[in-house]
């Protein structure tokens, strides 16, 4: 069950004293018994191979690492944590078969994605464009119907609104407003198409774009997201934050472990399928990895780390992920095709928390962190996850 917030509160009474206080520790004595006695689960079958205090290192039993191929993902480990990384774990073919936690963390403990959340927006509309509730080129305004008569707002399209090259400003990431209050919140900058804004406001007006198309069905925004994405792949989450207006927050808030991040990422390389059943069609969610009208380092939702940024100057580019992705991109145009695959997809978060898919080697890798400006760089790192360093580590 999602812990609630208001979950977190506790007490100024001293343990001791509270109702029931000696059941809740005799519990607590059994169940770390118990623990001792049964590894824990690695992921889809898998189980730790017990790593803990100094060795936070570990591979699937039945994964087939070359000596080579370990190192690097230890060395790629190793650069992760002195960035304030917390966790490192690499899938392949739906296996994990490496994972690295810092001290304090385990597989077990919840991350905050912060901007990594943006992208199950972006599957979500794939899921809703399937199953005829939207068109991804449908005016916006057909359903935010209070932006007919701006000259902008009523230009803009769902595809341009996620993709975040709408002409609305992004706004603050520090703050984030209610659906409702974002639709009205939302100011047009631009033309649509013509420049690209980070932030959560457009998601926001996405959300409440869907509520709306959602209640004549009498599901919500989150019953839905749940329905379609999240309950099929068997993913647990931990949190997501809610608005005031009760409604899950889609730039940010959503809480997961590594491992149930990486089932998110495996549905996306195994292009929308899950076991026997295809979760969204690929042509739908194809969608998502097309490079964004005035950004070609984005798509819908997803960062493009592998293509579309070498061919950009993103001169027009603003927020923070706009500004760094613009000083990586004059790196990736000389370099880009010898450090990663170009079908390299990422969701990326505050902290530099990611999730990368990489299709062409049958790659999902996680990594979670609060690293701050400067820290911590995703060609470095994937470099050194797949072997491709040959050189100097690119700077920030």
């Amino acid at each position: 069950m999602p812990r609630l917030l208001s979950d977190l509160s506790h007490s100024n009474r001293p343990l001791s004293e509270r109702p029931l206080a000696t059941a809740v520790f005799r519990w607590v004595g059994i169940a770390i018994l118990m623990a001792s006695s049964f590894p824990i689960p690695t992921a889809f079958g898998q189980r730790d191979n017990g790593a803990s205090g100094e060795d936070r290192n570990s591979t699937s039993p039945s994964a087939s690492l070359e000596a080579s191929e370990k190192a690097r993902f230890e060395g790629a480990a190793r650069y992760s944590h002195q960035a304030k990384g917390s966790a490192v774990l690499v899938m392949r073919k739906g296996e994990i078969i490496f994972e690295s936690y810092a001290d304090g963390w385990d597989a077990n403990r919840e991350h905050l994605l912060a901007s990594g959340t943006k992208s199950f927006s972006g599957v979500m509309a794939a899921c809703a464009a399937q199953d005829g509730l939207l068109d991804l080129d449908e005016l916006v305004s057909e359903t935010l119907t209070e932006w007919k008569d701006d000259p902008r707002k009523s230009k803009i399209t769902i595809r341009q609104l996620l993709s975040l090259s709408s002409g609305i400003e992004g706004g603050n990431n520090m703050t984030m407003p209610a659906y409702q209050r974002a639709v009205g919140m939302a100011n047009a900058v631009a033309e649509p198409g013509k420049k690209f804004s980070y932030g959560p406001i457009p998601y926001q007006c996405f959300g409440e774009l869907m509520k709306r198309k959602l209640a004549k069905k009498n599901e919500t925004v989150e019953s839905y997201m749940r329905r379609r994405i999240t309950d099929p792949i068997g993913m647990e989450i931990a949190t997501w934050r809610k608005g005031l207006d009760g409604n899950i927050n889609l730039p940010a808030g959503l809480f997961l472990t590594p491992r149930e991040w990486a089932k998110f990422g495996e549905l996306i390389r195994l292009e929308g399928k899950w076991g026997d059943k295809q979760i969204v069609e690929k042509k739908f969610l194809d969608e998502c990895f097309k490079p964004a009208p005035a950004s070609p380092a984005y798509g819908m939702t997803w960062w493009l780390l592998g293509g579309g940024a070498a061919e950009s100057s993103f001169a027009d580019s603003e927020g923070p992920r706009g500004r760094i992705t613009a000083r990586i991109a004059q790196q990736l145009k000389a370099r880009r095709q010898e450090l990663i695959p170009a079908d390299t997809v990422a969701a990326l978060g505050k902290g530099k928390n990611c999730c990368y898919v990489i299709r062409s080697l049958d790659l999902v890798i996680i990594r979670m962190g609060s690293s701050e400006a400067g820290e911590f760089n995703d060609l470095t790192f994937l470099s050194k996850l797949l072997g491709t360093d040959k050189s100097a580590p690119l700077s920030r």
